[in-house]
């Protein structure tokens, strides 16, 4: 069995890391670069760097801090935020990212998955999924979660699949900094649709949590963000406890 992956979230502000409950309420986490380093020697398997405030101005900005991450740590990162063309994803791999991660511009423009995959390897290409659930059902959101769209998840992930990504990074706006465990329903729903992985996100607040979303939620890697920057769970602790309940961890 291939080994489940621990992979810290930096959402960045201004440069800043900065964390919150239900995707508002933002405070300071400290400095990506330095959090960065903290990670990779703790034993991280990846981290996920997400620019929250990305525009066309930042991207200079955002590529400067993909340099100054890449030469602090020698595990691989993925940078997202804001990214719309081919274009950004060559500045951010040649300035050092391993890959790019699209949510926003994918669901209004589908085909520039096909276009990135293409350009750069599947490898290379992770559509991040923001999900909420209204009456039952499971729809996709933009703009940073806070744009509902009519397009169910499912569908959706299926379809990012067929065009090409590598990856998928589903986040739960439901369970998001709320510390009551992952969405692991749709998390398995949606691993045991598809042949790339799932990475979960979203509501991260105990052990056993990363316990039961490689279990019942049947994902390939498990994202968080506060409990790590708040030193809440240490990683080196975190990788012990799921390595003594028999889930196969890189220690």
């Amino acid at each position: 069995m291939l080994t489940k992956r621990i992979i810290p979230c930096l959402d960045i502000k201004d440069g800043r890391t900065v964390k919150g409950v239900n995707f508002v309420q933002l405070r300071d986490a400290g400095d990506p670069v330095e959090l960065a380093k903290i990670y990779s020697d703790q034993g991280a398997d990846e981290l996920v760097f997400l620019d929250i405030t990305a525009t066309v101005d930042k991207r200079k900005t955002l590529a400067e801090l993909v340099t100054k991450v890449a030469k602090a740590i020698n595990i691989p990162f993925t940078v997202g935020g804001g990214i719309s063309t081919v274009e950004d994803v060559k500045v951010l791999l040649n300035a050092g990212a391993d890959k790019i991660s699209i949510n926003s511009a994918a669901v209004k423009h589908p085909h520039l998955i096909n276009e990135m995959a293409l350009e750069f390897g599947s490898q290379c290409i992770v559509v991040a999924i923001d999900t909420r659930n209204i009456d039952g059902l499971d729809f996709v959101h933009t703009h940073g979660g806070r744009k509902p769209t009519l397009i169910k998840t499912q569908q959706w992930a299926k379809e990012v699949c067929d065009r090409g990504a590598g990856e998928i990074l589903l986040t739960s706006m439901d369970h998001d900094g709320t510390k009551s465990g992952f969405a692991n329903e749709i998390t398995a729903e949606i691993s045991s649709m598809l042949s790339i992985p799932v990475i979960a996100s979203g509501g991260a607040g105990s052990m056993s949590h990363f316990k039961d979303v490689f279990t019942f939620g049947k994902a390939d890697a498990a994202l968080a963000a506060s409990i790590f920057h708040f030193r809440e769970i240490p990683i080196p602790d975190l990788k012990n406890y799921l390595d003594q309940e028999g889930i196969p961890v890189r220690i």
